[in-house]
């Protein structure tokens, strides 16, 4: 019987289902992956913001994540929602010796504009998080966090990347996705840049494409893909989801995970 890939969330839970580890599990499935989570926050969130949201203590991460990756073991692990100083270190040192692929999405503010990031946590996030990781994925708003660069354009987004590999991680995707025009990111590893475009798709129902992207990058280098084709084929798939988009209340509805399933049926 073959196993499929093994990929490890670590973040926080959404209890509308569409970001979060609710998102990356669906995306993990979707994409032909065993998905595995160890959870660090609740929060109740909806399609029109989060209306509350309650850490996790660094106990029960810890004992989450050594449940799962010292009996089961992980191919690719993806990060998500870190809110405190304490997690991301908590989070940071255990992933000192995983010794499988790191992609992190450094969450700081959800796509309704609530934070999910203390302003304390940014530094822990440069100093331990990211030089923990093969592939970093901030969006323009996290860019602008962490580098304190605001990108209005493709030669920003160069600058941006740099400043990000100094923090330490293998590669930077930098998504472009806030800014006009069709959907552009930047992949660079410092020496090679991989410019990733796509249509434009105009559905304002995106809840969780960050996190669907990341856990898509996560599944392909878990399969064993290279970071480039790996971003690519992630990218697609996301730019799929979200053609697919669907209403959900009165707000922001999610992309659709399961865009293929609909399709095929």
């Amino acid at each position: 019987m073959t196993v499929p890939p093994r990929v490890l969330t670590i973040a926080g839970s959404d209890s509308g289902g569409g970001a979060g580890i609710q998102a990356d599990l669906k995306t993990m499935l979707a994409l032909g992956a065993h998905g595995m989570s160890v959870l660090t926050a609740v929060t109740a969130q909806n399609s029109v913001g989060v209306q509350g949201a309650w850490e996790l203590s660094e106990e029960a991460v810890r004992a989450q994540y050594r449940s799962v990756v010292d009996d089961i073991g992980v191919q690719a692990v993806k990060t998500g929602m870190l809110s405190s100083p304490g997690l991301v270190a908590t989070v940071a040192e255990l992933l000192s010796d995983v010794g499988a692929p790191v992609v992190v999405d450094p969450v700081s503010v959800s796509k309704h504009g609530d934070r999910l990031l203390a302003d304390d946590a940014l530094d822990a996030v440069r100093t331990l998080l990211l030089p923990r990781a093969t592939v970093a994925t901030p969006n323009l708003d996290e860019v602008a966090q962490l580098t304190g660069v605001k990108v209005d354009g493709e030669t920003g987004m160069r600058r941006a990347a740099g400043l990000l590999l100094a923090f330490g991680p293998r590669w930077v995707l930098v998504k472009g996705g806030h800014l006009p025009g069709e959907a552009v990111d930047l992949l660079t590893d410092g020496t090679a840049e991989h410019w990733l475009r796509a249509p434009r798709h105009d559905n304002r129902h995106t809840h969780g494409t960050g996190c669907t992207l990341a856990s898509a990058v996560a599944v392909g280098l878990a399969e064993g893909l290279e970071v480039p084709e790996a971003v690519r084929r992630a990218k697609a798939y996301v730019t799929a989801a979200i053609e697919a988009g669907f209403a959900l209340g009165a707000g922001i509805g999610p992309v659709d995970h399961g865009w293929r399933l609909r399709r095929e049926g």
